[in-house]
């Protein structure tokens, strides 16, 4: 099938009334012929339900791998980043809401097939491929076979997703992962209901699968919203969760919203509450908490939990420092959790577009 065709889709059902079913997340749209699940891309035609934005994408451009974020995956190399369009989501407060929420399939300007999409990445000196700026779940075929070809060809694969996606289809995704950044919005329902038309512990199981029943490296990102998920209490039981139900090595980064889409008069996050969340964060037991999307060294560096050296010194995405020795500290010797290299990257802080 060449690239930019409607492809045929995978996990969905026939039900009794003549409708099918889309089992990819737990909407579980129900669809007759002709109509989108409100993903927008997944759609009925006749008796199947075919993936509308196969081989087509808003874009490719070379990022840092801290801008996904990982900073315990091969910090320091660039990484051929590419999404599609539409979202399985309903964000009110969405920063890409110009791709995720696209109507316009012209919005989709660059076709590659996953063979070209490899090549590139192989072509350009890249050490991974991320499936980011709108979810990976809804183009899970177009995801999974450009992941197989990745690997192939020896190269790093990135899930940067929600995480809203039912078990079956979890396993088919991820399967083909090396690692994966989760964007838990918050740890309640009632934010998940209201502000993204989601539930929480379909995201939770997916954390839960990730980090005991795989082997693909772990991130986790919080936006934070003033007023919508910023107390003290609910910072203090996600970081508790995930100390508790994943474990205290996986990395929390939390990012600072701006106002946009349909929240456009909510303020911006203060660099105080990040800082007031980190804190509450490591004292709930966590070792490695971040901040983003704000300038502040502190909370971009990498700590050694045992001795507190700092061991990868950020800033912004460029590296200032790095004294770990075969993933251990310099200093005591504590093993660092993550993926690390010999040596560490040398891309920084450029964003280079790239044409396929």
């Amino acid at each position: 099938m060449r690239s930019g065709e409607a492809h045929p889709g995978r996990h969905y059902a026939a039900l009794p009334d003549g409708r099918l079913r889309c089992e990819i997340c737990p909407r579980l749209c129900t669809l007759r012929d002709g109509q989108r699940g409100l993903c927008f891309v997944r759609q009925r035609a006749g008796d199947q339900i075919i993936l509308t934005t196969y081989g087509r994408s808003s874009g490719f451009a070379i990022d840092p791998i801290e801008k996904k974020p990982l900073n315990h995956f091969y910090p320091g190399t660039p990484v051929l980043s590419f999404g599609t369009a539409g979202c399985n989501l309903a964000c009110k407060f969405c920063q890409n809401w110009d791709i995720s929420k696209s109507r316009h399939m012209d919005t989709l300007q660059s076709e590659a097939s996953p063979e070209a999409i490899a090549e590139a990445a192989v072509s350009h000196g890249v050490r991974s491929v991320a499936f980011t700026y709108n979810d990976p779940v809804i183009f899970l075929e177009y995801a999974v076979d450009t992941a197989r070809i990745c690997r192939a060809r020896g190269l790093e694969t990135v899930a940067v997703t929600a995480g809203y996606i039912t078990p079956p289809a979890r396993a088919d995704f991820f399967s083909h992962m090396t690692a994966a950044n989760v964007d838990l919005k918050a740890f309640t329902e009632d934010f998940y209901w209201r502000i993204s038309k989601a539930h929480l512990q379909p995201v939770l199981e997916t954390l839960e699968y990730l980090a005991q029943e795989t082997r693909i490296w772990l991130e986790i990102t919080t936006l934070i919203i003033p007023g919508y998920n910023d107390s003290d209490a609910e910072l203090t039981r996600g970081a508790e969760w995930i100390a508790e139900h994943l474990g205290p090595h996986v990395p929390l980064h939390y990012s600072a919203f701006h106002p946009d889409y349909k929240m456009m008069d909510v303020p911006a996050t203060p660099p105080a509450t990040l800082r007031r969340a980190r804190r509450l964060a490591m004292q709930a037991g966590l070792q490695f908490v971040y901040t983003g999307n704000v300038h502040d060294r502190e909370g971009d560096t990498t700590f050694c939990p045992t001795c507190r050296a700092p061991l990868i010194v950020r800033d912004w995405y460029d590296l200032l420092a790095y004294h770990l020795v075969s993933g251990r500290c310099e200093r005591c010797d504590t093993p660092i959790p993550g993926r690390f290299s010999t040596r560490p990257g040398t891309w920084g802080r450029r964003r280079m577009a790239v044409e396929i």
